[in-house]
């Protein structure tokens, strides 16, 4: 049996919890799922060295302002589409990446083991 998020949910403005069809619960920071969007600019971009800690990067506004998670769209029936506040909207997650992203808050902290 494939697992499914059952609810979405915005807590705090800056997490995200997903109930899923285990009824596991995990929570995801905004910046986790930007810096581990799968899209190809942002791949290529983890792949690149480090700036030198001489340069000073160049943000836009919606870049300097805190992140926030604008919209997610489900893609066909596997992945979701995330939108965030600095514009970035690429990437799709598929439902095996969200599952090994974020932390569980079930209760115990053990996901409970699929059907």
């Amino acid at each position: 049996m494939t697992l499914r998020p059952t609810k979405l949910e915005l807590i705090e403005g800056d997490r995200l919890r997903i109930e899923w069809s285990d009824e596991t619960q995990r929570e995801y920071a905004t910046a986790e799922l930007r810096d581990a969007c799968p899209c190809a600019t942002c791949r290529e971009i983890r792949k690149q060295p480090p700036p030198s800690s001489m340069e000073l990067p160049v943000l836009s506004a919606a870049e300097a302002a805190p992140l926030k998670l604008v919209g997610m769209k489900p893609v066909g029936n596997y992945a979701y589409s995330i939108a965030f506040s600095d514009g970035h909207d690429t990437g799709i997650f598929t439902l095996e990446s969200l599952r090994d992203l974020g932390s569980d808050v079930t209760g115990q902290g053990v996901a409970k083991p699929a059907p």
